[in-house]
């Protein structure tokens, strides 16, 4: 996995936004101003993700790349290796899954200004 793939995976999804709020080297993916997906520019290793927490354990118990989310809220973030540990395939299903976590906790009247 690569950063710009990914970065052009996350920003593909509608009304998706990017910003570093944090620092020049912390990119957050946004959807209706929510964070769904946050990295680092510089030491792309790592990227955090919502998930369910049900489905955060599993995933933590299936794979040794996919730890508790590093700096973020333990049960509901987590934070997956990019370095081959873990499957492209499922990374971008994170990002999906991430995704709509954070969609569907939107507003109804914002879900339908992001899509129609």
């Amino acid at each position: 996995m690569t950063l710009a793939y990914l970065r052009d995976y996350c920003l593909a999804k509608p009304g998706t936004s990017e910003d570093t709020p944090f620092d020049p080297t912390t990119i957050c993916f946004r959807v209706g101003g929510k964070i769904f997906a946050i990295t680092d520019l510089e030491n792309f290793d790592f990227v955090n993700f919502k998930c369910d927490p049900d489905r955060a354990i599993e995933l933590r118990e299936r794979y040794e790349g996919i730890t508790p989310g590093y700096h973020m809220n333990k049960k509901s973030w987590n934070s997956v290796s990019v370095l081959g540990n873990v499957p492209d395939k499922l990374i971008l299903e994170l990002v999906d899954h991430s995704y709509e976590l954070i969609f569907f906790s939107l507003t109804k009247k914002l879900q339908a200004e992001i899509r129609p």
